[in-house]
């Protein structure tokens, strides 16, 4: 389902909304988070890829890389947070940190489940031959980036020659196991817009994805998420070329439903970045939006000291709100 528009009136573009205010209009408390069971970690914004919409603008000269002693702490802040069940390892690509497969072998070491937000293209990076394997023999989730299922459109996003690679990849991903019924190996794909607009409905984009791919290319995977694009970084750098940032927010204000704001991903999750500092998801980390009290790995004995802790919000926020909603895992609805 699209989900349902906001009870506000119409905003024009150029006209402007506090997220704040629109909870409190649609009677929703301020956001505060639950219990903490989600890690996420961005390793850095180190890539092979320079994708015109990554909200990271992420890519191959990036030298903002998470060190060895700041991976190392956050192991030992996940091991005395019993309540995380889940580590959400991503970047840039973070196949590329040279602390990646320590990462996920401890993680793992502690019985964590463990997401890889992979772009596919990596599995053939130098030094890169045995990484498929290497998930597969710790059963990582590999959560990859697929904007679309016909190559015109992946090239143009991820550059050419990106949709080539990323058939080959998850060729690859499925003869080792990955999206196989019973092997325990989930294999998932990651849909966002081509442009300014919000994503179609998850599960019939999802049987489209699953036909044109097992027809085409002999691929099976687990499950599809659609993302909307955020209006940060890159990608709001693009709609501010164009002309079109004001008529976008407009897009994801107007369409903010109520409804999606408790499965929020940020009601459950912590974010890492690469230097230590904490946030309450990737998209405030990218714009620098520290937690309320503003603390880093070095100051905390534990993630579950954000157990019940203010989220910090701005307009950004209207993109996972807007529709069916948006997260690391797909529509909220």
């Amino acid at each position: 389902m699209a989900g349902k528009t906001t009870l506000l009136p119409i905003l024009n573009p150029g006209a402007s909304v506090a997220f704040g205010d629109t909870l409190r209009q649609h009677g929703v408390a301020e956001l505060q988070r639950r219990e903490v069971t989600t890690l996420q970690i961005n390793v850095g914004k180190l890539c092979n890829q320079a994708c015109h919409h990554c909200h990271v603008e992420a890519g191959p000269r990036r030298t903002e890389i998470m060190p060895a002693n700041v991976a190392e702490h956050i192991m030992k802040l996940l091991a005395a947070t019993p309540s995380i069940q889940t580590v959400d390892i991503t970047g840039g690509a973070p196949e590329l940190n040279a602390n990646f497969r320590a990462l996920v072998s401890e993680a793992r070491r502690i019985e964590k489940h463990v997401i890889d937000r992979c772009n596919l293209t990596v599995l053939f990076e130098p030094e890169q031959e045995t990484l498929a394997e290497f998930l597969a023999a710790h059963y990582v989730e590999i959560t990859a980036s697929l904007p679309c299922y016909t190559e015109s459109n992946v090239d143009q996003q991820r550059g050419k020659g990106a949709f080539e690679k990323s058939i080959r990849a998850l060729r690859l991903l499925n003869a080792i196991g990955y999206g196989e019924p019973g092997s325990g190996l989930a294999l998932n794909l990651v849909y966002n817009p081509l442009g300014d607009s919000l994503p179609p409905p998850q599960e019939k984009l999802e049987a489209d994805y699953k036909r044109e791919l097992r027809d085409n290319f002999g691929i099976e995977f687990n499950r599809l998420f659609t993302i909307t694009n955020m209006p940060i970084k890159r990608f709001a750098e693009y709609l501010l070329r164009e002309g079109r940032h004001e008529s976008y927010m407009a897009l994801l204000a107007n369409h903010f439903n109520p409804a999606t704001v408790d499965k929020l991903m940020c009601r459950d999750l912590v974010s890492i970045g690469w230097d230590g500092k904490i946030y309450d998801c990737d998209f405030n980390q990218m714009l620098d939006l520290e937690t309320p009290d503003g603390k880093t790995i070095w100051e905390i004995d534990s993630f579950a000291e954000f157990a019940k802790s203010p989220i910090a919000t701005d307009s950004h926020c209207f993109g996972c709100t807007a529709g069916a909603g948006s997260s690391c895992g797909g529509s909220l609805q």
